[in-house]
């Protein structure tokens, strides 16, 4: 499969309008995560006094987290781990595939993580001869079919159990069926032989506790308990605003999460990891390495405005909620973020350059913001993006990153109509006759009531209006103003 990019958002977003089948299996998958979040919120009579704290403790942590991460290095290599800092991708990949060829590992389990989906880390093990191997579900499911992840909690949430069931007999040549059952068994079968044959078993982190030096995977299949502690080496990959400060503060991350991700009150499983296993008899991996990911989160820290990005706790409720989201799904974003918070993160961690259509891919309707348990002000960002996009320019940097260059540069024409638009609306005679001449010139394409699709000679002369109007019909001006009516009937209407 050839994977979309963020650069072509725009025609990714409109062929993926075209599919009837996406957009049904969005719509049935995206209202049942709604549906089932807002029960188990109103399980919690708290609910919004836990959102102030976990974004209470996210602000204190970022704002200090040079000293959270050595404290966490510390407690974690007393424990038994072995920490590594990773610049960037490529670094990341490197040290991982290291760590592999030292211990001459063919092949890895994975659990999903959306840190090594980021940093591609599945084709750098491929091209070093290992294979990497999904255990979730939904990523053994588009792994299988050559995609990326659809959505950040449920990859494969844009396909059917058909596809799924087409996908099984073509690739795992057993029988068609449509029973559920023996699809997941099918999976299980398969999955478990390898977890006892791998080398290595790689994860990601949801938090990872300075005090104690712990991490925490949360899961739902068990198959993250296997990858950790079945092979003797387990790699955690953990972006680096995933520590909080103490074990007490995972009480508000534990009711928050599952309960915004899933619906869940509580995730089946949580596996609390301190370094190595004590005794040889003991569960676990003989050796545990962290990996410390930056890979662009040090510059989004410089700025109030953007550091509040690195409080996500990859939830994906933004992405349920989101009307854009739920009409064109995951891949159209062409990045491993997808949503309202890959808008806002992919452009800060690649580039604007890059992903300068991705902070547009949002109606700012502030359904995202409503149901972030950290209370991220997506809308906020979004537009701090945009407009650095049409007015700063911008220096790529080593990395992907960016930064501002020189003050920002305004758009002539740009310029030039708002000038026009601030002397017509501050002049009242002006804005009068202005309307009566928009009405005279209306006549030409209003139809059946309604201004359709204006193309020709009319889209050079305002292109916002063709734009507009390619997907929207727009309400002709009425034939007499509000002025115009007041002085008529003295205010007392038309009836």
């Amino acid at each position: 499969m050839t994977h979309l990019t963020s650069e072509t958002f725009d025609a990714n977003a409109r062929a993926a309008l075209t599919d009837t089948q996406l957009r049904g299996a969005l719509r049935k998958a995206t209202s049942l995560f709604g549906e089932r979040r807002l029960e188990a919120t109103k399980s919690l009579p708290n609910w919004e006094d836990l959102r102030s704290q976990a974004r209470a403790i996210k602000d204190e942590t970022l704002l200090h987290l040079d000293g959270y991460l050595e404290q966490f290095e510390s407690n974690a290599t007393q424990a038994g781990a072995q920490i590594h800092w990773a610049r960037d991708a490529a670094e990341a990949n490197s040290i991982v595939c290291r760590l592999a060829r030292e211990r001459n590992a063919r092949l890895a389990v994975k659990s999903k993580s959306m840190a090594t989906e980021e940093i591609h880390l599945n084709a750098a093990l491929e091209a070093e001869g290992i294979e990497a191997l999904e255990t979730d579900l939904g990523e053994y499911i588009i792994q299988l079919a050559g995609e990326t992840p659809s959505h950040i909690i449920a990859p494969a949430i844009h396909k059917t159990k058909g596809q799924i069931a087409e996908l099984f007999v073509d690739k795992l040549g057993i029988e068609r069926t449509s029973d559920v059952s023996k699809l997941t068994s099918t999976a299980r079968q398969i999955l478990r032989a390898k977890f006892g044959a791998a080398d290595i078993g790689i994860s990601g982190v949801n938090f990872g506790v300075a005090e104690t030096g712990t991490i925490l995977i949360l899961e739902n299949e068990g198959n993250i308990r296997l990858t950790t502690s079945l092979p003797k080496t387990h790699i955690a990959v953990m972006g680096i605003e995933k520590v909080i400060p103490s074990f007490a503060n995972l009480e508000v991350f534990l009711k928050l999460l599952p309960r915004s991700g899933t619906g869940q009150h509580l995730t089946s499983y949580q596996s609390l990891i301190t370094g190595t296993k004590r005794r040889p008899e003991d569960e676990g991996p003989d050796e545990l390495h962290i990996i410390l990911l930056d890979n662009g989160r040090s510059r989004m820290l410089a700025r109030a405005v953007t550091r509040q990005s690195l409080a996500c706790i990859r939830c994906g409720a933004c992405l349920n909620a989101c009307p854009v989201y739920q009409q064109v799904g995951g891949h159209a974003y062409g990045s491993v973020y997808p949503g309202p918070i890959g808008a806002v993160i992919t452009p800060q961690l690649f580039g604007l350059a890059k992903a300068a259509q991705l902070p547009y891919a949002s109606s700012l309707c502030g359904a995202c913001r409503e149901v972030c348990p950290v209370k991220i002000d997506i809308p906020e960002l979004l537009l701090y993006l945009r407009a650095k996009i049409t007015e700063g320019p911008e220096r790529q940097e080593a990395g992907g990153g960016w930064q501002e260059e020189g003050p920002a540069k305004r758009r002539r024409l740009e310029h030039l109509a708002f000038k026009i638009w601030a002397a017509v609306m501050t002049r009242p005679r002006l804005y009068e006759w202005n309307g009566k001449l928009l009405r005279v010139f209306q006549r030409f394409i209003v139809r059946g009531g309604k201004i359709g699709k204006v193309g020709g000679v009319l889209t050079m002369i305002a292109p916002p209006l063709g734009a507009w109007t390619k997907a929207r019909d727009l309400r002709p001006i009425d034939a007499r103003s509000f002025r115009e009516r007041w002085r008529e009937t003295n205010g007392f209407g038309d009836d």
